[in-house]
């Protein structure tokens, strides 16, 4: 069993290494404007996932995601050597969609402040159905309900 705090600090590493080896090394024109977002690698530090996020539409992210590809040999062995372990970790890259899921969320939001803001805007000029105080108050009752020896008791067909 790999300890957890080694395993953060080779995916750390794994982010910072795939990041500057993609920022000086990688001359593949079809490499976009890439963010390396995080690494994670699994507990026996033999498969690691490498998220990014691409500027650009979905043809940026399919050439990028093709320039990873066709690199990924020379990031793992640039990896193996500079982590120092027996067996260098494959990578997969998995691109991060957090800014679609945070635009969907915001677009959510906004639909539901107009909703709401619908919600109040009715309820200002709405009446109550009834009275505006259907219960009755302990101050209200003065002794009126009180049961006598000779009134059923309440509550429905006890004996």
């Amino acid at each position: 069993m790999t300890d957890p705090a080694k395993v953060r600090r080779h995916a750390e590493r794994i982010r910072e290494l795939v990041a500057s080896v993609v920022r000086s090394q990688i001359k593949d024109p079809r490499l976009g404007m890439i963010t390396i977002t995080d690494a994670r690698i699994t507990a026996d530090l033999r498969d690691a996932t490498v998220f990014y996020t691409v500027l650009g539409d979905a043809a940026a992210q399919a050439s990028t995601a093709a320039a990873l590809e066709s690199a990924k040999g020379m990031l793992r062995s640039t990896v193996g050597k500079a982590l120092g372990l027996r067996h260098s970790p494959t990578l997969t890259f998995v691109l991060d969609d957090v800014q679609d899921q945070v635009k969907h969320i915001d677009d959510l939001l906004a639909a539901a402040r107009t909703a709401d803001a619908e919600v109040q805007r009715l309820a200002a000029g709405a009446q109550f159905a009834g009275e505006a105080q259907p219960y009755r108050l302990e101050e209200d009752s003065d002794g009126e309900d009180e049961e006598t020896e000779n009134d059923e008791p309440r509550g429905g067909d006890r004996p």
